[in-house]
């Protein structure tokens, strides 16, 4: 009963290893070919032999029989130690992971009649997100007729620039976007 069931649920197993095969490299049974391009895991060229003459150079290592490359004619094949390959490719990755910055936008808002005291607060903030190594963007949201001064918000944008501009350079220059004037600063290299 148990091996009529395993013959019909094979082609079910055999699509799921597809499946996987998609995502990683195929491996050992999986490699369906006639014929396949075989490397040495010394990186010598073998030669071009049958899938199954491959495999069993493999099993007498005691190494596993990769496909690299499936697309070439006819596919390349190395023998390697396939678990070994998958932790230092996982180490790879860990390493450029923890080596990558992720750089965030902190964003400070701002009206056009800030008062002085006010400004020095949030340039001493931009300071500190810019010694960080963020992004910084600065916004000032107009209303009713504030609208119709721009002008004078865009002048207390360049003003700001100018007072943070020992910490950070302008990305983006003050711009109009519907109510709001917004503008980015970038931290110096």
């Amino acid at each position: 009963m148990t091996e009529i069931l395993s013959r019909a649920l094979q082609p079910v197993l055999f699509y799921f290893k597809e499946v996987s095969a998609i995502t990683d490299l195929m491996t050992n049974e999986q490699i369906r070919d006639k014929e396949v391009r075989l490397i040495s895991n010394d990186g010598e060229q073998l030669g071009i032999m049958s899938a199954r003459d491959a495999q069993k150079i493999a099993d007498e290592k005691n190494l596993d029989l990769v496909k690299i490359s499936p697309q070439a004619k006819p596919p390349v094949c190395k023998i390697m130690d396939y678990s070994k390959y998958k932790f230092d490719q996982a180490k790879r990755e860990k390493e450029a992971r923890k080596k990558q910055k992720t750089v965030a936008i902190k964003e400070l808002r701002l009206s056009p009649n800030i008062d002085t005291h006010d400004i020095q607060v949030k340039v001493k903030n931009a300071t500190k997100f810019l010694k960080e190594g963020n992004k910084v963007k600065i916004s000032i949201r107009l209303r009713g007729r504030e609208l119709g001064r721009a002008d004078s918000a865009i002048a207390v944008m360049n003003d700001f620039a100018a007072q943070v501009a020992e910490f950070g350079t302008v990305e983006k220059p003050p711009k109009m976007e519907s109510r709001t004037v917004a503008m980015f600063l970038a931290p110096k290299a």
